[in-house]
């Protein structure tokens, strides 16, 4: 074999690449071991104390498991920072970890609800008389404990506070002229309405699917919930909540706004900051006792008494001076001239600067055109992680309204700067002509000032205009990261959300297949691959025990890669291991049984060898290409477990080729050029099957009727019994059920199969952790297709 120093040498430098890689795994899990440890002590100490006593029987072990899982990722969030392997931070250490799918660890669960009521505003061209709010306000408290959908409740409320009013008045926009005339009928209306509504949750369903595929998680989940107007989202093994939040609830509403200067904004900020003094001086005693108190007992905890006595002095000048500048004691004025930016904050003040520049008294002091925006990002301007700007929005015109919105725009996509030489991500958008117009006359306008742009109420940047911009062509920078740049442009790409879409509920889920299951499989894996190992000795001695060196060797590059790629490893995955395993094996079966061949032959050892490789290659070649386009047309058409299969499957014929050809030879050939001999067979296998002589052609006959029996009774089966889908085909009923004590998913499921499968034996179960180890998430099958009401009663009991 030509070039063997060179093939070794990629080798050796392709496993200490894997080794590194795998290595953040390893690291990764001790510090999420550290973290359940600490999780763990703390729910023991809530254990043991009085205000565990109080709580009820029932809800003891959930109140745990909260404990648990709040502790843990406080503990994770806490280190998130700090670098705790050779300089890596532990964010980043995650991140370069194996990534499991939701059937082995998890991820994120996330309950989105587009917000009909805002729909239904934006529809009736934000309508503000008495009774068109007070129908929405009704619509909206009564559809907490409805089952009607929101469209319904809101065509209940009308008929009781209209008045004999009809909702041809309210809706006959000049936008909805074309569907709603003035003859039109109440139920005419609604039928509008509901129609629009169930085109927005499917174009918010739209998008956030294109959102999530662009966000990059393999493998993830997403559903309509019946007509409530929720979305359900799970993303395996997420490791920013936080980026997963802000992607799925932002709208995409683009704004580009004029701004004030710093100094014309400043005398209204020290008016503020005294009129706050004034107004919260009645409530400053209530106050200052009880942070004394919530400071003493944190301090108590941390500091001695002799450090105590000698803050006492300052943290007294700091109380005063609280009190007399409310706005001032947590804003900095910026003091940037010809700045729109106003101040400074950190991110836990930023709610209270909002709740004091909200207060009617306070407002009034400020311009009506006046409005606080925060930037995105903590400020390039302070030191400190979470220090965020106060920038002074314009908001000039007669609707209050943005001069310019995302509407316009046409294409955006990630662009890096070279002028400043940095490669500073940032984000080139190209608006289309009226946008183009309306842009190049807001920048001609704003020579010398700055106009903000904004996203979903937060500011990404305000750049001074240097002259007008036409083409309808510009930028937006802001000390972006490569993955933030991603997501504005992902965001922009996809879409705006045609409502806007909340979060009404967060939690983390364990595994679907359940720990139990999950052991099972890796046990089974072990097994499987155990005994491979050793049968290629038994079988083959020497040569085995190369065939064995390199199907570690292939392990080690599999995992590699896999982490390498941020590929998503699944059970399915686990099995496409498994396969790529055996076939690796066959392919030095074949290998080694030429080479017996050429032994047979009178051939010495190195030319049975040579010719041995060299006439394997065509069969081994044709078999795991024709797989290989199995498992491409797999991955690109298939999903989820589909998907899963086919990523192992192609990294595994790839990897299982490098090692049954080039590391075999390798090894073999280097034994023999040190003069060492090396052994194929045994006794018991020299001769195995040498003699056997079937005669399958003079059979062929019973062949044909055996499997053409088997092919109808198939058939058969298919168009008379047919298949029995499970929850992922079907869909059916989630029920969050919390238990008096810790659970595990494998007897919930045992159990809830028993009686579903007693009421229905088509019926399936699907079962995972939804939050602690007392909480569980059911989805069964069970009367799917049932739309009557007393379904649920009965399901649940």
């Amino acid at each position: 074999m030509q070039s063997k120093g060179a093939i070794r040498l990629v080798a050796i430098l392709l496993a200490i690449a894997c080794f590194w890689q795998l290595s953040f795994t390893l690291v990764t899990n001790l510090q999420e071991k550290k973290a359940e440890k600490y999780a763990e002590k703390a729910a023991v100490a809530a254990m043991n104390s009085a205000e565990f006593n109080r709580i009820p029987e029932a809800e003891k072990a959930y109140y745990l498991d909260s404990i648990r899982k709040n502790q843990n990722r406080w503990y994770t969030d806490s280190i998130s920072s700090e670098k705790v392997y050779f300089g890596y931070k532990f964010k980043d250490v995650k991140s370069k970890e194996i990534n499991l799918g939701l059937d082995l660890k998890g991820g994120m669960n996330v309950m989105l609800q587009v917000q009909l009521e805002d729909l239904v505003k934006a529809l009736a061209g934000e309508n503000q008389t008495p009774e068109f709010n007070r129908a929405v306000t009704l619509a909206k408290e009564r559809s907490i404990n409805s089952q009607s959908d929101f469209i319904t409740l809101f065509g209940e409320a009308w008929n009781e506070v209209s008045g004999g009013q009809r909702l041809a008045q309210i809706f006959g926009t000049y936008e909805m002229r074309d569907q709603i005339k003035p003859e039109s009928t109440d139920a005419e209306v609604l039928n509008v309405i509901r129609n629009e509504a169930e085109s927005a949750v499917s174009n918010s369903f739209n998008v956030l699917r294109n959102r999530i595929d662009r966000f990059g998680v393999t493998q993830p989940s997403i559903q309509k919930i019946g007509n409530t107007g929720r979305i359900l989202v799970e993303l395996p093994g997420v490791k920013e909540p936080e980026r997963v939040r802000k992607l799925l609830q932002g709208t995409a509403s683009l704004e580009f706004w004029t701004t004030f200067e710093y100094s014309e904004i400043y005398p209204y900020m020290v008016e503020a900051n005294n009129l706050l003094a004034q107004l919260l001086a009645e409530e400053a005693p209530v106050e200052a006792e009880a942070a004394e108190g919530e400071a003493a007992a944190t301090q108590a905890e941390s500091l001695v008494a002799e450090e105590l006595a000698q803050q006492e002095g300052s943290d007294a000048e700091m109380d005063a001076y609280k009190k007399a500048n409310p706005l001032f004691s947590i804003l900095s004025p910026s003091q940037m001239r010809g700045n729109a930016c106003i101040g400074f904050a950190n991110a836990i003040d930023t709610a209270t600067v909002n709740r004091y520049l909200a207060m009617p008294q306070v407002a009034e002091i400020f311009p009506p055109e006046f409005r606080g925006m925060w930037s995105v990002k903590p400020s390039e301007y302070v030191q400190g992680d979470n220090v965020y700007e106060l920038v002074a929005i314009k908001a000039s015109s007669r609707d209050g309204k943005a001069p310019l919105d995302g509407s316009v725009v046409t294409d955006a996509r990630v662009e890096y700067d070279s002028r400043r030489g940095n490669g500073a991500p940032g984000v080139s958008m190209t608006m289309n002509a009226e946008g183009a117009n309306t842009w190049a006359r807001l920048t001609k306008d704003n020579i010398g000032r700055q106009v903000a742009i904004v996203l979903d109420g937060t500011v990404y940047s305000y750049p001074t205009v240097q002259n007008e911009i036409s083409g309808g062509s510009s930028s937006i920078t802001g000390n972006f990261s490569v993955e933030e740049a991603t997501d504005l442009t992902n965001v922009l790409k996809s879409g705006k959300l045609p409502a806007p879409a909340t979060i009404v509920q967060e939690q983390v889920v364990g595994p679907s297949l359940g720990a139990e299951s999950i052991r099972k499989g890796l046990i089974s894996f072990v097994i499987a691959f155990f005994l491979v190992l050793v049968y290629m000795v038994l079988f083959y001695m020497g040569a085995g025990l190369v065939a064995d060196f390199a199907l570690l060797t292939n392990v080690l590059l599999l995992f590699g890669t896999l982490a390498s790629f941020g590929a998503v490893l699944t059970l399915p995955g686990i099995a496409g291991l498994v396969l790529t395993l055996g076939m690796a094996v066959d392919a030095n079966v074949i290998i080694y049984e030429r080479i017996k061949e050429e032994l047979r032959a009178g051939k010495g050892i190195g030319k049975a060898v040579q010719d041995g490789y060299r006439n394997a290659y065509s069969a081994i070649i044709d078999g795991q290409v024709t797989t290989l386009l199995t498992g491409i047309v797999l991955f690109f058409f298939g999903s989820g477990p589909i998907k899963g299969f086919a990523t192992t499957l192609i990294i595994g014929i790839i990897t299982s080729v490098l090692t049954s050809i080039f590391i075999t030879r390798i090894v073999i050939d280097d034994r023999l050029k040190k003069g060492k001999n090396i052994t194929f067979e045994n006794k018991i296998s020299r001769n195995f099957l040498k003699n056997t002589h079937v005669d399958f052609l003079g059979k062929r006959k019973y062949s044909y009727i055996i499997s053409g029996a088997l092919i109808l009774i198939a058939l058969g089966s298919i168009f008379i019994k047919g298949f029995t889908y499970g929850v992922d085909f079907t869909g059916g009923r989630t029920y969050v059920v919390r238990f008096d004590q810790p659970v595990t998913a494998e007897s919930v499921r045992a159990a809830a199969e028993t009686v579903f499968n007693a009421a229905d034996p088509e019926s399936s179960v699907e079962v995972k952790q939804f939050g602690g180890e007392s909480q569980m998430k059911i989805t069964t099958s069970y009367k799917v297709d049932d739309e009557s009401a007393t379904v649920d009663p009965r399901s649940s009991t």
